[in-house]
C-alpha cells in the first residue's frame, strides 16, 4: 500500500531522514519507535507533503506521490493526524468533522455514521465549542475528523499524548477494528508500549533518520531491543 524508498528530508540545512524505507500492507498496524529527534514525525511530514523531501521515493497504491501537494495526498486517501492532534479549537466538534469531509474526492457532507456510532460523545457534543473537550474527546475527534476523508491508509502521532488510559485502551481498540473491519492500514508513532502490543502487528526502530530495525510486536518484550534502543 504504502513504498518508502530512500527518503531523505529535513527542514532549512539540517537533515533529519537519512535514507528511510518503509513498506506498509493493506491491513496492517505498524509502529515507529524510537528515541525523540530520530525523525518518526518528520518521515510522517514528509509522507503527507508537509516537509518536502530532498530525495528519495514515496508510493502509494502504486502511483508516485513524491513531492505532491499535502491536499493531493489526502484525497489520494492519506489520512494524518498530527502530534498534538490539530484540532480547530475555536470551531465546534460537528464543523471540525466537516473540515475532515474536504478531503472526500467526491463532495458530502455526511459524517460516517460508524464514527458517530462509535464514539457517540462526538454526535452528543457535536454543537459544543472543540476546544473545551478534554483531552480524550479532542483525539477521538482528531482521528475521527481524518477519517471522514475515508482514508485507506491512516497516520497517527502520538495519540495517547496527555489522555488517560481507558481512552488510550480504546484508541488500540478502535485501530484493531479498523484494519478488520475497514481495510484500512495505520502507521502510528507512539511512546506508550501498552498501546503498541495492543494494537499492532509489527514495530519499526528508527535512529538517526533511518529505520534500524524491526520486528513481530511480540519481540517488544525482549529488554535488550527495549535497552538497546528506547533507552536514554
Amino acid at each position: 500500500m504504502l513504498t518508502v524508498n530512500k527518503l531523505t528530508a529535513g527542514y532549512g540545512s539540517a537533515q533529519i531522514l537519512s535514507g528511510v524505507d518503509l513498506a506498509v500492507r493493506a491491513g496492517e498496524v505498524v509502529a515507529l519507535l524510537g528515541r525523540n529527534g530520530v525523525g518518526k514525525t518528520t518521515l510522517m511530514k514528509a509522507v503527507m507533503g508537509i516537509v518536502p523531501p530532498l530525495g528519495g521515493q514515496v508510493t502509494f497504491l502504486g502511483a508516485d506521490m513524491t513531492g505532491f501537494a499535502t491536499h493531493r495526498i489526502a484525497r489520494a486517501g492519506i489520512g494524518y493526524v498530527p502530534q498534538g492532534r490539530g484540532i480547530f479549537d475555536k470551531l465546534t466538534v460537528a464543523e471540525n468533522l466537516a473540515m475532515g469531509l474536504r478531503s472526500l474526492p467526491v463532495r458530502s457532507d455526511v459524517i460516517p455514521a460508524y464514527l458517530l456510532e462509535r464514539f457517540p460523545i462526538l454526535h452528543e457534543r457535536r454543537r459544543q465549542v472543540a476546544g473545551t473537550l478534554s483531552g480524550g474527546q479532542k483525539q477521538q475527534l482528531a482521528i475521527s475528523r481524518a477519517l471522514c476523508g475515508n482514508p485507506k491508509l491512516l497516520l497517527l502521532d502520538e495519540p495517547s499524548e496527555g489522555i488517560q488510559p481507558n481512552i488510550v485502551q480504546d484508541i488500540g481498540d478502535f485501530l484493531r477494528e479498523l484494519v478488520a473491519k475497514r481495510d484500512i492500514a495505520v502507521v502510528v508513532v507512539e511512546q506508550n508500549l501498552g498501546l503498541i502490543e495492543r494494537a499492532a502487528d509489527r514495530f519499526c526502530m528508527m535512529d538517526k533518520g533511518r529505520i534500524v530495525h524491526g520486528g513481530p510486536t511480540a519481540d517488544l518484550k525482549d529488554e535488550a531491543v527495549l535497552k538497546e534502543f528506547l533507552s536514554v
